[in-house]
Order: structure tokens, then sequence, then C-alpha cells
């Protein structure tokens, strides 16, 4: 008896890294020491001494049963960008610049071409973000995960001047609330999506003229990073004062955590059009509107206010950043709560 008879195949570990180095190098900065291999990602701060108080800023989270999506239609490219998206999003909404990150796979069985191609979506993702992808763990768990399975997590580290740090703590009646579309259902609320469409790779993978696309397509289309749209509205001149990542929880309990007590975001429902993919969910699932609004980012899925003589100026970098912005609606006095009108 050895350690391949019982499930796990070292050598196959070391050709998943082997696969995966060219995609990890392409996410470099000139800040990360030592290679891939080490027992720990090192990364330099000297770059940052000038900054007044440098602050730490960190996200963790994982895919959520987007996955099995992906598992159904074995299509594995981009579920790494969506693992880099949901930490690096958490971190640049509170004013950061998301430095590094880690991933952290466990499988039931290590294929190395499929952990590569996992690999290569978190690649792409770091390179969206401009962070480096600096290390990780491929874990093969035999047992423990079905052979064709694998569940994907992530870390993300980010800094920022602390005197920069989006808070909310200046927000005031008439500041102007501002989204950015989402590329779709990003990676929530996929345990009630299987519960409403069906799971078999045959009706997924059919054509939706509603869609445009296949309602697989459309299901596992990966979460936007909003890093650089982010970075350009500072570089625009802009101040962000509040700024929410709208993940699990939709509009409900995501808009709110960015207010400060005595505030309420009233947005304007009119502003924007809803895509077809929360249309066709609502209606396949008939489900009522306020439990959408509570679940999804339904087509928004990052949200910030501005002073209001900053709208345009926040919605042409925005644009200039390759985003597509709205003016949703404004900040008034009131319950730190959202209102939907």
């Amino acid at each position: 008896m050895d350690y391949k008879n019982a499930g796990v195949d070292i050598e196959a570990g070391y050709e998943a890294v082997r696969l995966m180095k060219e995609h990890v190098a392409k996410t470099m900065r000139p800040e990360v020491l030592g290679g891939l291999g080490g027992f720990s990602g090192a990364f330099a701060m000297d770059s940052f001494k000038n900054m007044a108080h440098p602050t730490l800023l960190s996200g963790t989270d994982g895919v959520g049963t987007k996955l099995k999506l992906a598992f159904i239609l074995d299509k594995h490219d981009t579920i790494g960008i969506d693992c880099v998206a949901m930490c690096v999003n958490d971190v640049a909404c509170a004013g950061g610049e998301p430095l590094f990150f880690l991933d952290y796979i466990a499988c039931g069985k290590n294929i190395p071409e499929k952990i590569a191609t996992i690999v290569k979506g978190v690649a792409a993702g770091c390179e969206m973000a401009g962070c480096a992808l600096i290390g990780g763990e491929t874990a093969e768990m035999p047992g423990f995960y079905p052979e064709d399975e694998y569940d994907l997590a992530g870390f993300s580290v980010g800094i920022v001047d602390r005197d920069e740090m989006i808070t909310g703590e200046t927000l005031k009646k008439g500041d102007v609330l501002i989204g950015m579309a989402s590329s779709g259902i990003h990676s929530n609320g996929y345990s009630l999506v299987r519960k409403v469409f069906p799971m078999e790779a045959s009706k997924l993978g059919r054509y939706s003229a509603e869609l445009g696309k296949s309602l697989g397509e459309a299901l596992l289309t990966p979460t936007k990073i909003y890093v650089k749209a982010l970075k350009s509205i500072k570089n625009a001149g802009v101040k962000v004062k509040a700024c929410s990542h709208i993940t699990g929880g939709g509009f409900y309990e995501n808009i709110p955590r960015m207010l400060k007590d005595g505030t309420r975001a009233v947005i304007n429902k009119s502003s924007y059009e809803v895509p077809a993919l929360f249309k066709l969910l609502a209606s396949e699932g008939n489900i009522e509107e306020h439990m959408m609004y509570n679940t999804y980012n339904m087509g928004i899925g990052m949200v910030l206010a501005v002073d209001r003589d900053d709208a345009d100026r926040t919605l042409a970098a925005v644009k200039a950043a390759g985003e597509q912005g709205y003016i949703l609606g404004e900040i008034d006095n009131g319950e730190k709560d959202i209102v939907l009108k």
C-alpha cells in the first residue's frame, strides 16, 4: 500500500504546478519575491513606505454553488475569475489596491490539466485586478469530494492610505448614487438558480434568443472585477464617499452596509434596465420582486456614493475604464436603510 493507492497522486500534484506556472507568471508584480513553489509567498512593501498611514485590507471568499454549473458543463476556465472577483472587489470598495492573491483548491482527484485550467482563470482574474498570484494550495482529498468535483476559495490582501479609505463617514443628503453594471448573476444565489432551472447539460446548452446565448453560458459568465474602474474614478479626482459590492443579500443587505447612521439610500428602479437573465429567473421561478432584490445584484455589481458635483465626472471615469455606469438615486436623511421606488 502507498499514498497513490490511497487516492493521493503526488506526481499529479507536481504536474499541475508545472502546468500552471505559465499562467501565474503573467500576474507577477515587481514587489513579489521568490517564485512559485515555496512554503509562503513574499511581497515587499518598500514601494508603500511613503504613505502617511499604510493600511492593509483583506478579503476572502469562494464561488459557492456556481461550481455545480461548471461541473455539469465541464467548463472550468472562468470560475477562477469569479473567485478573484469576490475577494478583490471587497478590497477595492474600501478604497484599497489589491496587491496579491492566494487560492485554495480542494478536489476528489487531482487531474493536472483541470487544475491548471482552473488556475488559468484565477490568473486571468488577478491580471484584471492588477494583483499578483503569489501562492496557493491544491488538496487532493479522495473520499471527501467526488472524483470529478472540487471546491475553490481565495484570499486577497490590498493596501490603502488610511486617510483615503472609503468609510461612508462624510455621506450627506443629496449625494448621488452611481451603479456599475454587473455581467450577470455573478457568484451569489445559485442555490436558488439551481432550483429554478434544469441542471442538465443538454438543456443548459440550448441557445436562448431571449438571452442571446445559451442559458449555461449566461449563468457561467464570470463576475465583473471593478478594481480598474474604481482606480479610474480616483484618478479623475473624485472622492468616493461610500461604496458597496452587491453580493449575497442583493440590494437590501449590501447597500445599507455603506451608509452611516441617519442616512438612507433612495434608488429609482427605472434608472436602468434590469438584464433579461434576472427577468427570466423571476418569471421561471415565480420569485417576487422583493426577493429578487434581496438575493441578486439585479444588473448592478457595485454601488458608490459621490458628491452631486462629481456625478458626471464619475460616470465618465467609469466609461473610460470600459464599464457601464448609471445614476441610480441619491442619499437622503432617515433610518439607515434602502428605499426602492
